[in-house]
């Protein structure tokens, strides 16, 4: 419990980046209703991406014979709240059953053979739980500027974990979850600069004409990196692992030089507001 509070307390003064023994995993903080308390209890757990409206989460306790008590809080009661750093959500939780759980698990062992590890240390079947998002997002800013600069970075700590896993892998072809991370952050940034095009840019140039030659730009660099994402799906459909790291490096390179910019002209106007 020392060492899940001090995680804890770790991930929500730094939005979400830790070091330590999750240093350079994906953390998230599941709350849960104590079974028998009734008492809000929060765990940090890793998970695995699994689409744009949905969260993987695996109740191994390292391999312990019992399973976690956040899953069987999970078992009496479904809903829960969700942590990443960025954003805070309810879930509907779901535990996996059949092939669609062992499908699952064996994508992350595939990723991690630690899970397999641990399922080799008990009889019992690790279970997976789906965590579907069941409401918006709620975010912990200040201030427009440090919210735009909250979602930036997990874009950029996102990517730079696949960029990770690619080199890590050592596979001949791409691991189906590695397939799934990528498209899962394809599908994140399509939406927020879908977004930004359709609600943020339109209020600011009506409220700040002067930003109208860096809005232009903006707009533009987002149409290009809707080019970058296309390719980088294209390169994914195709299996071969230097052509999808050539694309993601690529998108970084021009992605860092969109959200630099962005940053530089619209955090002080929208810490201003």
């Amino acid at each position: 419990m020392d060492f899940n509070k001090q995680v804890i307390d770790e991930f929500r003064a730094n939005n979400g980046q830790v070091g330590g023994y999750f240093e350079g995993a994906r953390l998230l903080l599941l709350t849960t209703t104590g079974a028998r308390s009734g008492k809000p209890h929060t765990t940090p757990l890793a998970y695995l991406p699994d689409g744009g409206e949905r969260m993987l989460v695996i109740a191994s306790a390292a391999g312990a014979p019992k399973n976690p008590a956040w899953f069987h809080n999970l078992r009496a009661g479904s809903r829960a709240t969700v942590e990443t750093g960025v954003f805070t959500f309810d879930v509907e939780a779901e535990v996996l059953e059949g092939a669609e759980r062992d499908a699952a698990f064996a994508r992350a062992v595939e990723g991690d053979s630690g899970w397999a590890d641990y399922q080799a240390k008990t009889t019992r079947t690790i279970p997976v739980v789906a965590l579907r998002v069941a409401g918006p997002p709620r975010v912990s800013a200040p201030s427009g500027g440090a919210y735009l600069k909250l979602v930036h970075d997990g874009f950029r700590r996102e990517l730079a974990l696949i960029r990770k896993e690619l080199s890590d892998s050592g596979r001949p072809g791409l691991g189906v979850q590695l397939r799934i991370n990528c498209l899962t952050v394809c599908q994140g940034l399509h939406h927020h600069h879908m977004g930004e095009d359709t609600m943020m840019f339109p209020g600011l140039a009506e409220q700040h004409p002067s930003l109208a030659p860096a809005l232009a730009r903006l707009a533009g660099e987002h149409e290009r990196i809707a080019v970058l994402l296309d390719e980088l799906k294209q390169a994914l459909s195709g299996g071969d692992p230097l052509k999808v790291r050539a694309e993601i490096e690529r998108l970084i390179d021009e992605l860092e030089a969109h959200l630099t910019y962005e940053e530089e002209e619209l955090i002080p106007i929208l810490d201003l507001a």
